[in-house]
Protein backbone atom coordinates (compact mmCIF):
# COMPACT_ATOMS: atom_id res chain seq x y z
CA UNK A 1 0.00 0.00 0.00
CA UNK A 2 3.00 2.25 0.87
CA UNK A 3 3.84 1.69 -2.74
CA UNK A 4 1.20 3.06 -4.44
CA UNK A 5 0.33 5.44 -2.07
CA UNK A 6 4.01 7.24 -2.93
CA UNK A 7 3.52 6.60 -6.63
CA UNK A 8 0.35 8.46 -6.79
CA UNK A 9 2.45 11.30 -4.73
CA UNK A 10 4.76 11.15 -7.54
CA UNK A 11 2.64 11.77 -10.00
CA UNK A 12 1.13 14.55 -8.67
CA UNK A 13 4.17 16.37 -7.77
CA UNK A 14 4.87 15.86 -11.10
CA UNK A 15 1.50 17.06 -12.52
CA UNK A 16 2.24 20.24 -10.30
CA UNK A 17 5.68 20.90 -11.78
CA UNK A 18 4.22 21.64 -15.33
CA UNK A 19 6.26 21.79 -18.27
CA UNK A 20 9.26 21.79 -15.87
CA UNK A 21 11.21 23.91 -13.37
CA UNK A 22 13.11 25.62 -16.45
CA UNK A 23 9.81 26.85 -17.87
CA UNK A 24 7.92 28.09 -15.17
CA UNK A 25 11.30 30.34 -14.63
CA UNK A 26 11.22 31.74 -17.64
CA UNK A 27 7.39 32.46 -17.44
CA UNK A 28 8.24 34.29 -13.84
CA UNK A 29 11.27 36.17 -15.70
CA UNK A 30 8.56 37.72 -18.17
CA UNK A 31 6.95 39.48 -15.17
CA UNK A 32 3.90 36.46 -15.10
CA UNK A 33 2.69 33.75 -12.97
CA UNK A 34 1.70 30.19 -13.24
CA UNK A 35 -1.02 28.41 -13.82
CA UNK A 36 -1.30 27.39 -10.29
CA UNK A 37 -0.22 30.61 -8.61
CA UNK A 38 -2.92 32.38 -10.65
CA UNK A 39 -5.37 29.70 -9.17
CA UNK A 40 -3.99 29.78 -5.91
CA UNK A 41 -4.11 33.86 -5.65
CA UNK A 42 -8.01 33.72 -7.18
CA UNK A 43 -9.37 31.42 -4.39
CA UNK A 44 -9.87 31.21 -1.36
CA UNK A 45 -6.73 29.88 0.95
CA UNK A 46 -7.03 26.19 0.60
CA UNK A 47 -9.96 26.24 -0.99
CA UNK A 48 -8.90 25.14 -4.70
CA UNK A 49 -10.18 21.37 -5.51
CA UNK A 50 -8.12 19.89 -8.57
CA UNK A 51 -10.14 17.93 -11.50
CA UNK A 52 -8.81 15.82 -13.91
CA UNK A 53 -4.79 16.34 -12.60
CA UNK A 54 -3.54 12.72 -13.88
CA UNK A 55 -5.32 13.16 -17.59
CA UNK A 56 -2.44 13.15 -20.34
CA UNK A 57 -2.89 13.63 -24.31
CA UNK A 58 -3.88 10.24 -26.51
CA UNK A 59 -1.64 11.39 -29.52
CA UNK A 60 1.20 8.86 -30.62
CA UNK A 61 1.91 10.92 -34.29
CA UNK A 62 5.01 13.32 -34.83
CA UNK A 63 6.70 12.02 -31.49
CA UNK A 64 4.10 12.53 -29.17
CA UNK A 65 3.41 9.46 -27.25
CA UNK A 66 7.60 10.18 -25.60
CA UNK A 67 5.73 13.65 -24.46
CA UNK A 68 3.28 13.45 -21.93
CA UNK A 69 2.37 15.82 -19.01
CA UNK A 70 0.22 15.03 -16.40
CA UNK A 71 -2.82 17.74 -16.55
CA UNK A 72 -1.67 18.22 -20.24
CA UNK A 73 -1.91 22.12 -20.13
CA UNK A 74 -4.81 22.95 -18.39
CA UNK A 75 -5.49 23.11 -14.57
CA UNK A 76 -9.10 22.95 -13.77
CA UNK A 77 -10.97 22.78 -10.74
CA UNK A 78 -13.71 24.27 -7.93
CA UNK A 79 -13.09 26.78 -5.18
CA UNK A 80 -14.28 29.78 -3.43
CA UNK A 81 -13.92 33.61 -3.97
CA UNK A 82 -14.69 35.24 -0.64
CA UNK A 83 -16.72 32.18 0.37
CA UNK A 84 -18.45 32.00 -2.61
CA UNK A 85 -18.20 28.53 -5.27
CA UNK A 86 -16.57 29.10 -8.53
CA UNK A 87 -15.43 26.75 -11.07
CA UNK A 88 -12.31 27.72 -12.65
CA UNK A 89 -9.27 26.74 -15.46
CA UNK A 90 -6.36 27.82 -15.83
CA UNK A 91 -4.05 27.27 -19.21
CA UNK A 92 -0.60 26.42 -18.79
CA UNK A 93 1.75 28.11 -21.14
CA UNK A 94 4.73 25.71 -19.46
CA UNK A 95 2.79 22.81 -21.01
CA UNK A 96 3.02 22.67 -25.21
CA UNK A 97 2.64 26.41 -24.66
CA UNK A 98 -1.14 25.94 -23.25
CA UNK A 99 -2.06 24.87 -26.60
CA UNK A 100 -5.41 22.70 -26.81
CA UNK A 101 -5.78 19.07 -27.15
CA UNK A 102 -8.72 16.83 -27.31
CA UNK A 103 -8.39 15.88 -23.78
CA UNK A 104 -7.42 19.42 -22.55
CA UNK A 105 -10.58 20.85 -24.22
CA UNK A 106 -12.53 17.87 -22.36
CA UNK A 107 -11.13 19.23 -19.26
CA UNK A 108 -12.84 22.76 -19.55
CA UNK A 109 -15.94 20.99 -21.10
CA UNK A 110 -16.14 18.82 -18.07
CA UNK A 111 -16.46 22.08 -15.25
CA UNK A 112 -18.05 23.86 -17.75
CA UNK A 113 -21.00 21.32 -17.69
CA UNK A 114 -20.34 21.02 -13.60
CA UNK A 115 -20.78 24.89 -13.62
CA UNK A 116 -23.87 24.71 -14.91
CA UNK A 117 -25.58 21.58 -13.15
CA UNK A 118 -24.62 23.63 -9.62
CA UNK A 119 -25.29 26.86 -10.89
CA UNK A 120 -21.59 28.87 -10.36
CA UNK A 121 -19.74 30.93 -12.08
CA UNK A 122 -16.89 30.21 -14.29
CA UNK A 123 -13.68 31.93 -14.33
CA UNK A 124 -11.26 31.12 -17.55
CA UNK A 125 -7.46 32.18 -17.16
CA UNK A 126 -7.03 32.12 -20.95
CA UNK A 127 -2.85 31.59 -21.50
CA UNK A 128 -2.81 29.58 -24.53
CA UNK A 129 -0.42 29.14 -27.85
CA UNK A 130 -3.48 27.87 -29.93
CA UNK A 131 -5.12 24.36 -31.17
CA UNK A 132 -2.23 21.80 -30.88
CA UNK A 133 -1.77 20.91 -34.66
CA UNK A 134 -0.17 17.81 -33.95
CA UNK A 135 -3.85 16.49 -33.48
CA UNK A 136 -5.27 18.30 -36.45
CA UNK A 137 -9.06 18.36 -36.34
CA UNK A 138 -9.59 16.94 -33.43
CA UNK A 139 -8.30 20.12 -31.25
CA UNK A 140 -10.30 22.11 -33.69
CA UNK A 141 -13.70 19.91 -32.44
CA UNK A 142 -12.30 20.45 -28.80
CA UNK A 143 -12.84 24.30 -29.29
CA UNK A 144 -16.39 23.76 -31.09
CA UNK A 145 -16.87 21.96 -27.68
CA UNK A 146 -16.13 24.38 -25.37
CA UNK A 147 -18.08 27.13 -28.10
CA UNK A 148 -21.21 25.34 -27.68
CA UNK A 149 -20.86 24.83 -23.67
CA UNK A 150 -20.30 28.88 -23.34
CA UNK A 151 -23.48 29.67 -25.55
CA UNK A 152 -25.83 27.29 -22.81
CA UNK A 153 -24.08 28.53 -20.22
CA UNK A 154 -24.97 32.23 -21.49
CA UNK A 155 -27.81 33.97 -19.33
CA UNK A 156 -27.47 31.09 -16.83
CA UNK A 157 -24.40 31.43 -14.99
CA UNK A 158 -21.64 34.48 -15.21
CA UNK A 159 -19.11 33.52 -17.44
CA UNK A 160 -15.59 35.82 -17.28
CA UNK A 161 -12.46 35.22 -19.40
CA UNK A 162 -8.90 36.70 -18.16
CA UNK A 163 -6.64 36.84 -20.72
CA UNK A 164 -3.16 36.27 -19.37
CA UNK A 165 -1.02 35.54 -22.25
CA UNK A 166 -1.55 34.85 -26.12
CA UNK A 167 -4.99 34.13 -27.37
CA UNK A 168 -5.01 33.37 -31.00
CA UNK A 169 -7.34 32.14 -34.17
CA UNK A 170 -10.06 29.86 -32.86
CA UNK A 171 -8.82 30.42 -29.20
CA UNK A 172 -10.59 34.16 -29.27
CA UNK A 173 -14.17 32.90 -29.73
CA UNK A 174 -14.47 31.73 -26.30
CA UNK A 175 -13.80 34.86 -24.77
CA UNK A 176 -15.85 36.54 -26.99
CA UNK A 177 -18.57 34.69 -25.97
CA UNK A 178 -18.35 35.08 -21.65
CA UNK A 179 -19.92 38.09 -20.33
CA UNK A 180 -16.61 39.77 -19.68
CA UNK A 181 -13.17 39.92 -20.79
CA UNK A 182 -10.26 41.13 -18.46
CA UNK A 183 -6.87 41.57 -20.47
CA UNK A 184 -3.21 42.34 -19.20
CA UNK A 185 -1.51 44.99 -20.39
CA UNK A 186 1.60 44.58 -22.15
CA UNK A 187 1.58 40.94 -22.17
CA UNK A 188 -1.45 39.36 -23.36
CA UNK A 189 -2.46 39.39 -27.18
CA UNK A 190 -5.73 38.19 -29.25
CA UNK A 191 -6.17 38.20 -32.53
CA UNK A 192 -7.88 35.85 -35.25
CA UNK A 193 -4.92 36.28 -37.37
CA UNK A 194 -1.34 37.23 -36.23
CA UNK A 195 1.20 39.87 -37.74
CA UNK A 196 2.88 37.42 -39.74
CA UNK A 197 -1.04 36.30 -41.49
CA UNK A 198 -1.68 40.00 -41.46
CA UNK A 199 1.90 40.68 -43.77
CA UNK A 200 1.29 38.30 -45.94
CA UNK A 201 -2.46 38.98 -46.88
CA UNK A 202 -2.00 42.78 -46.72
CA UNK A 203 1.64 43.83 -46.37
CA UNK A 204 0.72 45.56 -43.51
CA UNK A 205 3.22 45.53 -40.88
CA UNK A 206 2.11 45.64 -37.13
CA UNK A 207 3.07 44.44 -34.16
CA UNK A 208 1.14 41.96 -31.52
CA UNK A 209 0.22 44.85 -29.38
CA UNK A 210 -0.69 47.05 -32.28
CA UNK A 211 -3.22 44.44 -33.62
CA UNK A 212 -4.81 43.00 -30.86
CA UNK A 213 -2.80 43.99 -27.33
CA UNK A 214 -5.06 45.11 -24.09
CA UNK A 215 -4.70 48.68 -25.09
CA UNK A 216 -5.73 48.08 -28.43
CA UNK A 217 -9.12 45.90 -27.63
CA UNK A 218 -9.76 48.63 -24.39
CA UNK A 219 -10.17 51.86 -26.67
CA UNK A 220 -11.01 50.55 -30.57
CA UNK A 221 -12.74 47.14 -30.92
CA UNK A 222 -14.30 47.15 -27.11
CA UNK A 223 -13.41 43.27 -27.00
CA UNK A 224 -11.76 43.54 -23.84
CA UNK A 225 -13.98 45.24 -20.86
CA UNK A 226 -11.13 46.27 -18.45
CA UNK A 227 -7.38 46.25 -18.32
CA UNK A 228 -5.00 45.46 -15.81
CA UNK A 229 -1.36 46.68 -15.01
CA UNK A 230 -0.41 42.62 -14.28
CA UNK A 231 -1.59 39.29 -13.62
CA UNK A 232 -2.72 40.01 -9.40
CA UNK A 233 -4.21 43.06 -10.52
CA UNK A 234 -6.03 41.08 -12.74
CA UNK A 235 -7.16 38.66 -10.40
CA UNK A 236 -8.25 41.49 -7.99
CA UNK A 237 -10.22 42.77 -10.86
CA UNK A 238 -11.90 39.57 -11.25
CA UNK A 239 -12.78 39.37 -7.60
CA UNK A 240 -14.13 42.92 -7.81
CA UNK A 241 -16.35 42.34 -10.49
CA UNK A 242 -17.92 39.08 -9.32
CA UNK A 243 -18.84 41.03 -6.14
CA UNK A 244 -21.42 42.82 -8.22
CA UNK A 245 -22.99 39.78 -9.68
CA UNK A 246 -25.43 36.62 -7.93
CA UNK A 247 -24.15 33.38 -8.46
CA UNK A 248 -26.49 32.00 -11.51
CA UNK A 249 -29.75 33.94 -13.10
CA UNK A 250 -32.23 32.03 -10.02
CA UNK A 251 -30.57 34.62 -7.42
CA UNK A 252 -29.79 37.95 -6.57
CA UNK A 253 -26.66 39.54 -5.68
CA UNK A 254 -26.28 39.15 -1.99
CA UNK A 255 -26.78 42.77 -0.41
CA UNK A 256 -24.44 44.20 1.54
CA UNK A 257 -25.17 45.63 5.37
CA UNK A 258 -26.57 49.53 5.26
CA UNK A 259 -28.07 51.46 7.81
CA UNK A 260 -29.93 54.44 6.02
CA UNK A 261 -28.73 57.89 7.39
CA UNK A 262 -29.59 61.52 5.92
CA UNK A 263 -29.17 60.40 2.31
CA UNK A 264 -29.62 64.07 1.07
CA UNK A 265 -26.30 64.82 -1.47
CA UNK A 266 -26.07 68.38 -1.42
CA UNK A 267 -23.24 67.86 -4.04
CA UNK A 268 -25.61 67.59 -6.65
CA UNK A 269 -26.70 70.69 -6.74
CA UNK A 270 -24.02 72.20 -8.42
CA UNK A 271 -22.71 69.42 -11.07
CA UNK A 272 -25.05 70.72 -13.68
CA UNK A 273 -24.01 73.92 -15.30
CA UNK A 274 -26.55 76.69 -16.10
CA UNK A 275 -25.40 77.02 -19.74
CA UNK A 276 -27.22 73.99 -21.22
CA UNK A 277 -24.26 73.82 -23.95
CA UNK A 278 -21.59 73.50 -21.02
CA UNK A 279 -20.54 70.05 -21.16
CA UNK A 280 -19.62 68.28 -16.79
CA UNK A 281 -18.52 64.91 -16.26
CA UNK A 282 -21.23 62.48 -15.01
CA UNK A 283 -19.31 60.06 -13.49
CA UNK A 284 -19.86 63.19 -10.89
CA UNK A 285 -23.35 62.19 -10.78
CA UNK A 286 -22.80 58.69 -10.28
CA UNK A 287 -20.00 59.12 -7.30
CA UNK A 288 -22.90 61.59 -5.70
CA UNK A 289 -25.88 59.09 -5.67
CA UNK A 290 -23.57 55.71 -5.43
CA UNK A 291 -22.23 54.17 -1.97
CA UNK A 292 -19.03 55.64 -1.45
CA UNK A 293 -16.61 54.26 -3.30
CA UNK A 294 -18.70 51.49 -5.40
CA UNK A 295 -18.28 52.53 -8.68
CA UNK A 296 -16.63 49.80 -10.76
CA UNK A 297 -16.59 51.05 -14.36
CA UNK A 298 -16.43 49.03 -17.25
CA UNK A 299 -15.63 49.16 -20.69
CA UNK A 300 -14.08 52.84 -19.24
CA UNK A 301 -11.89 53.72 -22.89
CA UNK A 302 -14.41 52.59 -25.39
CA UNK A 303 -17.28 54.54 -26.62
CA UNK A 304 -16.62 57.44 -23.49
CA UNK A 305 -19.69 59.34 -24.64
CA UNK A 306 -21.84 56.59 -22.41
CA UNK A 307 -20.56 55.43 -19.04
CA UNK A 308 -21.48 52.15 -17.54
CA UNK A 309 -20.69 50.12 -14.76
CA UNK A 310 -21.70 48.81 -11.25
CA UNK A 311 -22.17 50.27 -8.21
CA UNK A 312 -24.28 49.71 -4.82
CA UNK A 313 -26.86 51.41 -3.40
CA UNK A 314 -27.99 51.41 -0.22
CA UNK A 315 -25.50 48.45 -0.20
CA UNK A 316 -27.77 46.61 -3.49
CA UNK A 317 -26.06 45.91 -6.35
CA UNK A 318 -27.07 48.16 -9.55
CA UNK A 319 -25.89 48.88 -13.12
CA UNK A 320 -25.67 52.09 -14.37
CA UNK A 321 -25.75 53.22 -17.92
CA UNK A 322 -25.45 56.79 -18.01
CA UNK A 323 -24.82 59.73 -20.89
CA UNK A 324 -21.29 61.34 -20.42
CA UNK A 325 -21.74 65.01 -21.70
CA UNK A 326 -18.05 65.43 -21.30
CA UNK A 327 -17.73 63.09 -25.39
CA UNK A 328 -19.69 63.99 -27.85
CA UNK A 329 -22.17 66.03 -26.02
CA UNK A 330 -23.29 62.49 -24.71
CA UNK A 331 -24.76 61.54 -28.18
CA UNK A 332 -25.57 57.98 -28.71
CA UNK A 333 -23.72 56.50 -31.48
CA UNK A 334 -22.65 53.50 -33.12
CA UNK A 335 -20.11 52.08 -30.57
CA UNK A 336 -22.12 53.81 -27.32
CA UNK A 337 -25.20 52.11 -28.09
CA UNK A 338 -23.85 48.75 -28.49
CA UNK A 339 -21.78 49.24 -24.98
CA UNK A 340 -24.73 49.91 -23.67
CA UNK A 341 -26.86 47.65 -25.02
CA UNK A 342 -24.35 44.28 -23.93
CA UNK A 343 -24.15 45.87 -20.21
CA UNK A 344 -28.13 46.16 -20.18
CA UNK A 345 -28.05 42.52 -20.93
CA UNK A 346 -25.86 41.28 -19.25
CA UNK A 347 -27.48 43.45 -16.02
CA UNK A 348 -30.94 41.73 -17.18
CA UNK A 349 -29.81 37.96 -17.18
CA UNK A 350 -28.72 38.03 -13.75
CA UNK A 351 -31.41 40.05 -11.76
CA UNK A 352 -29.41 43.10 -11.28
CA UNK A 353 -31.42 46.56 -11.37
CA UNK A 354 -30.86 48.91 -13.70
CA UNK A 355 -30.06 53.04 -13.36
CA UNK A 356 -30.37 54.77 -16.11
CA UNK A 357 -28.80 58.82 -16.24
CA UNK A 358 -30.08 60.53 -19.18
CA UNK A 359 -28.45 63.52 -20.98
CA UNK A 360 -28.79 62.57 -24.64
CA UNK A 361 -29.31 65.37 -27.36
CA UNK A 362 -29.63 62.41 -29.71
CA UNK A 363 -27.99 60.28 -31.86
CA UNK A 364 -24.76 61.38 -33.66
CA UNK A 365 -25.20 62.92 -36.92
CA UNK A 366 -22.71 62.18 -40.33
CA UNK A 367 -21.93 59.77 -43.02
CA UNK A 368 -20.19 57.44 -41.19
CA UNK A 369 -22.24 56.96 -38.52
CA UNK A 370 -25.40 55.98 -41.31
CA UNK A 371 -22.86 53.95 -43.30
CA UNK A 372 -22.03 52.02 -40.16
CA UNK A 373 -25.82 51.19 -39.48
CA UNK A 374 -26.34 53.73 -36.37
CA UNK A 375 -30.39 52.62 -37.47
CA UNK A 376 -29.70 48.89 -36.40
CA UNK A 377 -26.83 49.39 -34.07
CA UNK A 378 -28.93 52.35 -31.97
CA UNK A 379 -32.00 50.17 -32.02
CA UNK A 380 -29.51 47.57 -30.34
CA UNK A 381 -29.82 50.06 -26.99
CA UNK A 382 -33.65 50.20 -27.98
CA UNK A 383 -34.44 47.03 -27.57
CA UNK A 384 -32.07 45.39 -25.05
CA UNK A 385 -34.01 48.26 -22.56
CA UNK A 386 -37.25 47.10 -23.78
CA UNK A 387 -36.95 43.44 -23.10
CA UNK A 388 -35.48 43.89 -20.15
CA UNK A 389 -37.52 43.01 -16.79
CA UNK A 390 -35.65 43.78 -13.86
CA UNK A 391 -36.41 47.17 -11.77
CA UNK A 392 -35.18 50.02 -14.06
CA UNK A 393 -35.24 53.69 -13.17
CA UNK A 394 -34.30 56.94 -15.14
CA UNK A 395 -33.13 59.94 -13.93
CA UNK A 396 -33.20 62.65 -16.48
CA UNK A 397 -30.55 65.32 -15.13
CA UNK A 398 -30.67 68.04 -18.25
CA UNK A 399 -31.16 67.19 -22.37
CA UNK A 400 -33.84 64.19 -23.45
CA UNK A 401 -34.15 65.16 -27.24
CA UNK A 402 -35.49 63.41 -29.90
CA UNK A 403 -35.82 59.62 -30.59
CA UNK A 404 -32.29 59.19 -27.86
CA UNK A 405 -35.15 60.34 -25.61
CA UNK A 406 -37.29 57.25 -26.25
CA UNK A 407 -34.53 54.76 -26.25
CA UNK A 408 -32.85 56.06 -22.93
CA UNK A 409 -35.21 54.45 -20.54
CA UNK A 410 -37.92 56.29 -21.16
CA UNK A 411 -41.56 55.32 -19.73
CA UNK A 412 -42.74 54.20 -22.98
CA UNK A 413 -40.59 51.55 -23.45
CA UNK A 414 -41.26 50.04 -20.19
CA UNK A 415 -39.22 51.82 -17.09
CA UNK A 416 -40.60 51.93 -13.99
CA UNK A 417 -39.40 55.11 -12.61
CA UNK A 418 -38.71 57.85 -14.19
CA UNK A 419 -37.12 61.05 -12.58
CA UNK A 420 -36.29 64.54 -13.74
CA UNK A 421 -34.39 67.59 -12.12
CA UNK A 422 -35.63 71.11 -13.16
CA UNK A 423 -32.86 71.48 -15.24
CA UNK A 424 -34.36 68.84 -17.52
CA UNK A 425 -35.55 69.84 -20.99
CA UNK A 426 -37.42 67.20 -23.05
CA UNK A 427 -38.34 67.79 -26.49
CA UNK A 428 -38.15 66.74 -30.32
CA UNK A 429 -34.97 68.63 -30.41
CA UNK A 430 -33.11 71.91 -29.03
CA UNK A 431 -35.07 75.50 -28.89
CA UNK A 432 -33.13 76.92 -31.48
CA UNK A 433 -33.33 74.25 -34.15
CA UNK A 434 -37.01 73.85 -33.11
CA UNK A 435 -37.85 77.65 -33.67
CA UNK A 436 -35.59 77.46 -37.17
CA UNK A 437 -38.45 75.25 -38.26
CA UNK A 438 -41.57 76.36 -36.64
CA UNK A 439 -41.20 80.02 -37.06
CA UNK A 440 -39.20 80.00 -40.54
CA UNK A 441 -41.14 81.94 -41.91
CA UNK A 442 -41.91 84.49 -39.07
CA UNK A 443 -38.19 84.50 -39.08
CA UNK A 444 -37.64 85.68 -42.19
CA UNK A 445 -40.16 88.27 -42.80
CA UNK A 446 -38.82 90.27 -39.59
CA UNK A 447 -36.66 93.06 -40.50
CA UNK A 448 -34.72 92.12 -36.98
CA UNK A 449 -34.01 88.13 -38.05
CA UNK A 450 -31.69 87.47 -35.04
CA UNK A 451 -33.90 88.90 -32.62
CA UNK A 452 -37.59 87.50 -33.83
CA UNK A 453 -35.13 84.07 -33.60
CA UNK A 454 -34.13 84.58 -30.15
CA UNK A 455 -38.14 85.40 -29.54
CA UNK A 456 -38.93 82.38 -30.55
CA UNK A 457 -36.45 80.17 -29.02
CA UNK A 458 -37.24 81.37 -25.51
CA UNK A 459 -40.94 80.95 -26.46
CA UNK A 460 -40.46 77.59 -27.30
CA UNK A 461 -37.99 76.92 -24.31
CA UNK A 462 -40.63 78.56 -22.21
CA UNK A 463 -43.13 76.00 -23.12
CA UNK A 464 -41.25 72.17 -24.14
CA UNK A 465 -37.49 72.83 -22.82
CA UNK A 466 -38.36 71.55 -19.03
CA UNK A 467 -39.66 68.75 -17.04
CA UNK A 468 -43.05 69.47 -16.44
CA UNK A 469 -45.17 69.27 -19.81
CA UNK A 470 -43.86 65.41 -19.49
CA UNK A 471 -44.69 65.22 -15.60
CA UNK A 472 -48.14 66.40 -16.49
CA UNK A 473 -48.57 63.43 -18.66
CA UNK A 474 -47.03 61.30 -16.49
CA UNK A 475 -43.93 60.46 -18.39
CA UNK A 476 -41.76 61.51 -15.79
CA UNK A 477 -43.21 60.14 -12.22
CA UNK A 478 -41.66 63.19 -10.33
CA UNK A 479 -39.56 66.32 -10.77
CA UNK A 480 -37.27 66.25 -7.82
CA UNK A 481 -33.99 68.32 -6.56
CA UNK A 482 -31.11 66.63 -7.14
CA UNK A 483 -30.07 66.43 -3.82
CA UNK A 484 -33.06 64.31 -2.90
CA UNK A 485 -31.80 61.78 -6.08
CA UNK A 486 -30.25 59.46 -3.74
CA UNK A 487 -32.74 59.06 -1.49
CA UNK A 488 -35.45 58.74 -4.19
CA UNK A 489 -33.46 55.93 -5.68
CA UNK A 490 -32.99 54.16 -2.47
CA UNK A 491 -36.75 53.90 -1.64
CA UNK A 492 -37.35 53.43 -5.48
CA UNK A 493 -35.25 50.56 -5.74
CA UNK A 494 -36.70 49.08 -2.44
CA UNK A 495 -40.23 49.77 -3.70
CA UNK A 496 -39.25 47.58 -7.10
CA UNK A 497 -37.56 44.79 -5.03
CA UNK A 498 -40.21 41.95 -5.90
CA UNK A 499 -41.04 42.98 -9.56
CA UNK A 500 -42.47 40.46 -11.61
CA UNK A 501 -42.99 40.60 -15.47
CA UNK A 502 -44.60 38.03 -17.23
CA UNK A 503 -42.83 37.37 -20.77
CA UNK A 504 -44.90 36.72 -23.73
CA UNK A 505 -44.62 33.04 -25.01
CA UNK A 506 -41.68 32.98 -27.76
CA UNK A 507 -38.57 30.46 -28.06
CA UNK A 508 -36.28 34.13 -28.36
CA UNK A 509 -36.80 37.70 -29.95
CA UNK A 510 -34.60 38.99 -32.93
CA UNK A 511 -32.51 41.24 -31.86
CA UNK A 512 -30.83 43.64 -34.49
CA UNK A 513 -27.75 42.30 -34.78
Amino acid sequence: MNSKIQKLESKIAEAKLGGGQKRIDRQHEKGKLTARERIDYLLDEGSFEEIGILVTHRTTDFGMENQKFYGDGVVTGYGTVNGRLIYVFAQDFTVFGGSLSETHAEKICKIMDMAVRVGAPLIGLNDSGGARIQEGVRSLGGYADIFYRNVQASGVIPQISAIMGPCAGGAVYSPAMTDFTVMVENSSYMFVTGPNVVKTVTNEEVTSEELGGASTHATKSGVTHLTSENDVQCLEDIKTLLSYMPQNNQEVTKKLPYELQDEFREELESIVPENANKPYDMRSVINGIADTDSFFEIHKDYADNIVVGFARLAGRSIGIVANQPMSLAGCLDVNSSKKAARFTRFCDCFNIPLLVLVDVPGFLPGTDQEWNAIITNGAKLLYALSEATVPRVSVITRKAYGGAYDVMNSKHIGSDMNFAWPSAEIAVMGAKGASEIIFKKEISEADDKEAKLAEKEAEYADLFANPYTAAERGFVDEVILPKETRRKLIKAFAMLENKKVERPNRKHGNIPL
